[in-house]
This record gives structure tokens, C-alpha cells and sequence, in this order.
């Protein structure tokens, strides 16, 4: 996370770095590495969401979060599905492709409407936290989001 820069703002930034991960293995190289890299920072976002972002929220936005976990889980089971194909040596193309489409439906959602709030809603002290792990933080080994 840049220095200054508003958490949505940032959350946005990893958003499209997901995004252009999986674009890049699917691009005329293939990179494997970034779309490793890339199923790796979706669940390290996935978690800071449902662990730091959420949690806090909540109380005010129910349903809006509600709608997060319910794809969030979608988004994982997705992510194990293209995990599986690229373990089993099988085209993931279309597998990246179905990835994409949950990703941007969630992000047209949760960008407008529950980022806002993070800059708007947030203490101080969880602002900081979420800053930091922005920063370099790591989720648990392990560690499987609510709905998967």
C-alpha cells in the first residue's frame, strides 16, 4: 500500500493486480508463475477482507457483506478448480476465464459499495491494521474463508 493513498483506493490496486495475473497466464506466455502469484494474493485478499475489513462493518452492512461471503466462497471453490486443473497438468485457460467473470461481477459490487466505507466507517485503529497487512501481511497456512 502506497503511503497516503485511501484503503479502497488500494484494495482496488490489488484487485486489478489479481486480475492482471490471471490475464498474464492466459496471455500468448502462459506464465504459470503469475497465475500462481495471482491465486495466492486472491486468497491473502480474500482473508483480509472476511479477518480485518468485514468484521467491523458488518453491523451497517449486513447484506452487502452477506453477498461478499456467499461469493467469496464461489470465488475459492473457483480458485481449487483451477488449482486442481494446473496440478493435473489440464488446460486452465477455460477455468482462468470462469475466474475472471466471478472476479469482475464481485469487484462492480464490492468497489462502489463496500469500499467506501472502509476509508468512511473505520476507526483509526483498524484502519492501521488493515494498512499494515496491506503492506505484507500473510494469511495462516491453511486458513479457508467462510463460505468455501
Amino acid at each position: 500500500m502506497t503511503e497516503g493513498m485511501a484503503l479502497a483506493e488500494a484494495l482496488t490496486v490489488e484487485h486489478r493486480a489479481i486480475d492482471d495475473g490471471i490475464e498474464a497466464f492466459l496471455g500468448d506466455e502462459g506464465d504459470p508463475q503469475a497465475l500462481r502469484d495471482a491465486m495466492l494474493a486472491l486468497r491473502r485478499h480474500i482473508y483480509l477482507e472476511e479477518v480485518f475489513l468485514f468484521p467491523p462493518l458488518k453491523p451497517t452492512m449486513m447484506m452487502p457483506i452477506f453477498v461478499m461471503l456467499r461469493e467469496h466462497g464461489e470465488l475459492w471453490r473457483a480458485m481449487d478448480g483451477v488449482d486442481a486443473a494446473v496440478t493435473a497438468g489440464e488446460d486452465a485457460d477455460a477455468a482462468c476465464r470462469d475466474l475472471l467473470v466471478l472476479l469482475d461481477e464481485h469487484n462492480k459490487k464490492e468497489e462502489p459499495i463496500v469500499y467506501p466505507r472502509a476509508d468512511a466507517d473505520l476507526d483509526d485503529e483498524v484502519r492501521a491494521e488493515l494498512a499494515d497487512f496491506l503492506r505484507d501481511g500473510t494469511y495462516p497456512e491453511g486458513w479457508v474463508c467462510e463460505q468455501a
